[in-house]
């Protein structure tokens, strides 16, 4: 099957899966017993105001008319007007966005850089002082939620050492640089603001470590166990065989085809961390899309949840994507 072919048919299957999310996200929302026009207006509204609310909002409509304008909007781009902010929620999202895409890319760099060398060498020294720490490494960043590991790093870090800031992505005094993409590190360095950059880059430092610990914990798992089954290949014996140096066995021949599955780990990850952290978000104040959702959830701002469940659900859908089209492209028979 030629890799166009392979991608064209992905991008069918993933249209499938969000028309289905759509469609899923539309009616639960119908379902759920609750009345965003009273968590809004109050128990004790005037009758005509509650109508008015209801008819700009379009819930006065017949339900399937409802549908067919939620789909249409969603066609667009357009997820209704937030019942909180009363803003567009796409609007919303591409200011919330940003904040998570920042952090998952701290996050991802700081998984790949501890977990892919960390499952190499416990491998290549499988049984020695390395493995026996990397298991306990994996062990503890799986099973320490990241509430718990934040507030252990805010205790030590924040509030005992006073090294690094405790909330958000700048201090109230540092003056922002111009939101080219939304990044603030990368806005700063773009512009030369160096003032913003060091302290954006202080204050990312704690929330991408707790959600990259996680990470790496099970990338150094994966990657340990997919390095040790290759290892065990009759091709890797040959090589060995021949009398070619060790380093290059592994780093050349196995590591190669070791990293297939670990590629799909890290993909996976990659767009889980896209979704918003919550629980970090949370605690370390971190303006992001999960915490934005969150807060929609506390006043039943229905536009802000549906819109960002299928905003994540897109962006889900747009990492597997990436995966299966570099798991084609490293493993040609992934494509049959």
């Amino acid at each position: 099957m030629k890799l166009w072919y392979f991608i064209m048919k992905r991008l069918f299957l993933m249209v499938i899966v969000l028309f289905g999310i759509l469609v899923l996200v539309f009616f639960i929302a119908k379902i759920i017993p609750a009345d965003p026009v009273g968590a809004l207006l109050g128990g004790n509204a005037p009758p005509e105001l509650v109508d008015e609310l209801k008819h700009k909002l379009g819930l006065d409509k017949p339900l399937i008319i409802q549908f067919i304008d939620y789909i249409k909007g969603a066609l667009r781009g357009d997820f209704g007007i937030s019942l909180k902010t009363n803003r567009p929620v796409i609007e919303d999202i591409k200011e919330y966005f940003p904040a998570t895409m920042e952090l998952a890319i701290f996050a991802i760099i700081i998984a790949v850089g501890i977990g892919i060398p960390l499952g190499i060498f416990s491998a290549v020294k499988r049984n020695s002082f390395v493995d026996h720490f990397s298991r306990i490494f994996s062990i503890l960043g799986v099973s320490m939620p990241v509430f718990w590991t934040g507030l252990l790093l805010l205790l030590l870090f924040y509030y005992k050492l006073g090294l690094l800031p405790g909330s958000g992505r700048l201090e109230l005094f540092i003056i922002p640089p111009e939101p080219k993409t939304g990044l603030i590190i990368l806005d700063a360095l773009l512009e030369g603001n160096w003032e913003a950059f060091w302290d954006g880059l202080k204050h990312i430092i704690l929330p991408a470590f707790v959600l990259g610990y996680a990470s790496s914990a099970s990338i150094a798992r994966m990657t340990r166990a997919s390095v040790l089954d290759v290892l065990r290949q009759d091709f890797i014996r040959t090589a060995k065989a021949k009398g070619l140096p060790k380093r290059l066995v592994i780093y050349k021949h196995a590591l190669k085809n070791a990293l297939i599955p670990v590629v799909t780990l890290i993909g996976l990850r990659f767009g889980s961390l896209l979704e918003g952290a919550v629980l970090t978000e949370t605690i370390f104040g971190w303006p992001g899309l999960g915490r934005y959702i969150v807060n929609a959830l506390l006043v039943l701002d229905y536009p802000a949840i549906m819109g960002g469940t299928v905003f994540i659900a897109l962006i889900y859908s747009l990492a597997n994507l990436v995966v299966d089209i570099t798991y084609a492209v490293l493993d040609p028979r992934m494509r049959i």
